[in-house]
Parts: structure tokens; C-alpha cells; sequence
């Protein structure tokens, strides 16, 4: 069969699919990602058929648009950001290419914010997928990610946030749909309306790239929601570091890791950089800084006990370190959280504050510290408390556990399940 995967945003949200398509390559199965043109090589070069989605997302996370959507501080300002309409020309351009993807498909696997997937796949009369990296399902157990470090006010409206949330992401991807089926059919999907709610059914299943050691699975969840797991790819056994990398590893102790990506911007670069340099002497630890898009920059003159690189693949190098300390991330969290060392995030945007309070409430790290209350004092403290005893120990169990996890392959059976069923049920 040939499997039909619409990813969008960052490697971080492409790399998953990779991973659950090259667990249903294993069985036997075609499968073709539609992916950012930035991700073209890094599709192909896993023997997975790639379909191109035009834009640069690299450009893209770069351009003032997307630097005003990662300064929303709350919900309502993140969904109203991406309804701009810089943003939804560039939406409805990504639609033709997503449809292309999917003809010819078995079965189409979506990204939350392609849900142009469900009808796409209800027009070719075939299964549709909702694969998400993040936990968004409607539950009572705990809110949306969203409003995770925010008051709580129970059980109700822990399902509401969830519910706003699916509205939300609907409300971005919607329009351009809409408008992409009235321009190549004339017409609006049949029983056009918001897809999330009906995923969750043998023939129309949920997937879900978590742990349930980090958010254990919630009892008012369908059977047909899964949640087995993270989609990991596996390490590359023929990475060799730089060697100015590996003589540094050698040369001491386990050094910290900082990292924040792209996601602090240029001008924000040379002051980061200092507050994690001034962090690290005073918490006594030797360090690996990477540089990222622009998110640190290297002084003329530096320690020796100081490392600064373009980067390295994070299963290699995440274990190797005393603790992790990054932007929060789902995928980079997801990866801190393997390695079995602890964590430590500073949230700059919308989900990263989750992440940093969950990897908390779990004594696998320190305590998170948004970014604009970071300074040199508090992250060393945070860091100290990296490397108490208790920390490590929870964080090295809770890796341990993960790493026992086979999420991707349970979710590429649950898709293969649902084929079977669908053509079972002549859907």
C-alpha cells in the first residue's frame, strides 16, 4: 500500500513522520511524505518517497511573520497571529501541493495543521490518520498545552481548553481550504466542518507521538485514540563527531548543553549568550553551546571549559552531557527526556511552557525559567539543582522507560489496523 503522510512547520514536526514512515516501511509498505522543500534530503535520504510542499520553512521561521507569531504570549494571540494574510496566501499555496501528495494514496496520515488531509482522503474514499506530535484530544485529566501553566478550574474546563484548542487550529487551516476546494472542485467539501472530532473511530483514528510516562494516557480517551509512544528515529551509527567535539567530551566532566534553535532571534543572541556563559562559571560546569539560526553567538574570546557548535545530532550528544537546557521544543523535549539525563527549559512561546512544567511536575529537571525573567544568577542556580542526586535518579528512570517505549512501530500497526478495517467495513 502507499501511505500518504502531510507533515508542515519545523524538522522538529517533520522528523516524527520519518520515523513512523520508515516503522511502516518495515512492514512492506510505500510510503511519501509531503514535506517542506527545506526537508527534501532529509526525507530521501531514509529511502522514504518525498512530495514536495513549496516554501522554505527554514526562510519562513526566520521572517518577521513568524518572529510576531512566536512573541504571542497567550492562546488567542498565537490563532490570531497565523489568520494574518501573509499567512493564509501562504496556506492556500500549500494546499495544492498537499492534494497532489495524496493521489494515488492507500491512506493519508495528517499533521494537525494539514487538515485538508480528511477530505482530501473522503474524496478519494480511502482512510484518513490524524497523527499529531502533541497531545490535543479532549480530556478532563489535565488542560490543553496552551493553557497547561495557567490556573486550572477543574475537570470541565481542562475539556474545554482542549475543545478551543481544536477550534482554534480549525479556524487557521479552514479558510484555505475551503478556498482550495471551491477553486479545483467548484464546490465546498461534502459535510465540510471541523475534522478533529470525527478522528477518533477505527476507520478514522488518532495518533499520538507521546509517552505515557510523561502524560500517562487519560481514561476518557477512545479506544481509537493512540498513544503508545514517541516516534523516534533510530540513532545514526555512522555519525562521527567534529573532532574538536570529541577532544572536548574527553577532556573532562559531562559539560551542559544550551540550545535554544532559532527561537531567540539575532537580536537577542550576544545577551543570551553571555547570561549562559556567566550561568555556567558560576554553577562550576563546562559547557556546549550551540549556535542554532542565529540564536547564540560565539565571543572573541572563550574559556576553554567552553565548547560552541553548529550542532549535533541530539541522540548522539544528549547523553553524553551533565543536563540538557533548551527552548522546550516537543521534539527536542522528547529527546532530552530519552537521553536520560535531566532537563532543564527555558520557554520562549506557546507550548514550551508545558513542556518546561511537566518535565517539573516529573523531578526529571529544574524548575522552568521563562526567557525574559532568565539572568545568570537564576540559571545557575537551575542548573545546580540539574545535578542533584534526586534529579539524576528520576531523570535516568524516566529514560529508561522511554527508551523502552516502541511507539512508532505500534502506531504504524494502528494505521495498517485501520486500512485493513476500513476496506473491511467498505467504507
Amino acid at each position: 500500500m502507499l501511505i500518504t503522510m502531510l507533515t508542515t512547520g519545523s524538522r522538529g514536526d517533520t522528523q516524527p513522520y520519518i520515523a513512523l514512515g520508515l516503522a511502516l516501511k518495515k512492514k512492506g509498505h510505500r510510503v511519501r511524505i509531503a514535506a517542506s522543500e527545506s526537508f527534501r534530503d532529509f526525507v530521501e535520504q531514509y529511502g522514504l518517497e518525498y512530495s514536495l510542499i513549496r516554501g522554505d520553512v527554514n526562510k519562513i521561521a526566520q521572517s518577521e511573520l513568524a518572529k510576531d507569531a512566536g512573541k504571542a504570549d497567550n492562546p488567542l494571540k498565537f490563532f490570531k497571529s497565523l489568520k494574518k494574510e501573509e499567512f493564509k496566501q501562504l496556506f492556500l499555496e500549500m494546499q495544492q501541493d498537499m492534494y497532489q501528495a495524496c493521489l494515488g494514496a492507500d491512506a493519508i496520515v495528517y499533521h494537525p495543521g494539514a487538515t485538508l488531509g480528511y477530505f482530501a482522503a473522503q474524496e478519494l474514499k480511502i482512510p484518513s490518520i490524524l497523527a499529531t506530535p502533541f497531545p490535543m484530544t479532549p480530556t478532563r485529566a489535565y488542560p490543553n498545552l496552551l493553557f497547561y501553566n495557567r490556573p486550572s478550574f477543574g475537570k470541565l474546563y481542562n475539556k474545554l481548553t482542549h475543545r478551543i484548542f481544536e477550534q482554534g487550529f480549525w479556524m487557521i487551516s479552514g479558510g484555505q481550504v475551503k478556498q482550495f476546494w471551491k477553486n479545483q472542485f467548484g464546490m465546498v467539501p461534502r459535510k465540510f466542518s471541523n475534522p478533529f472530532p470525527k478522528q477518533r473511530t477505527a476507520t478514522h483514528p488518532t495518533l499520538i507521538s507521546l509517552s505515557p510516562s510523561v502524560f500517562p494516557r487519560p481514561d476518557d480517551w477512545s479506544e481509537h485514540v493512540h498513544c503508545d509512544g514517541y516516534w523516534f528515529l533510530e540513532p545514526d551509527r555512522s555519525y562521527n563527531p567534529p573532532q574538536e567535539l570529541q577532544d572536548f567530551l574527553d577532556a573532562g566532566k559531562p559539560p551542559v548543553y544550551v540550545g535554544f534553535g532559532s527561537i531567540s532571534g539575532q537580536a537577542q543572541a550576544s545577551e543570551t549568550t553571555a547570561i549562559v556563559i556567566e550561568a555556567l562559571k558560576r554553577s562550576g560546569q563546562r559547557g556546549i553551546i550551540a549556535k542554532g539560526w542565529g540564536g547564540m553567538e560565539r565571543p572573541d574570546e572563550l574559556d576553554k571549559d567552553i565548547l560552541f557548535i553548529d550542532g549535533a545530532p541530539h541522540d548522539w550528544l544528549f547523553p553524553r552531557m551533565a543536563a540538557v537546557v533548551h527552548h522546550g521544543g516537543a521534539g527536542t523535549t522528547a529527546e532530552g527526556l530519552r537521553s536520560g539525563v535531566p532537563s532543564l527549559i527555558i520557554p520562549f512561546t506557546n507550548d514550551q511552557f508545558a513542556w518546561g512544567q511537566r518535565v517539573h511536575e516529573l523531578g526529571a529537571g529544574a524548575k522552568a525559567i521563562p526567557r525574559k525573567q532568565l539572568n545568570s544568577s537564576n540559571l545557575a542556580e537551575a542548573i545546580r539543582h540539574t545535578q542533584t542526586d534526586e534529579v539524576k535518579a528520576k531523570a535516568q528512570a524516566l529514560g529508561s522507560r522511554i527508551r523502552f517505549e516502541q511507539g512508532a512501530e505500534a502506531s504504524a500497526q494502528a494505521v495498517i489496523d485501520c486500512i485493513e478495517t476500513y476496506h473491511r467495513k467498505g467504507k
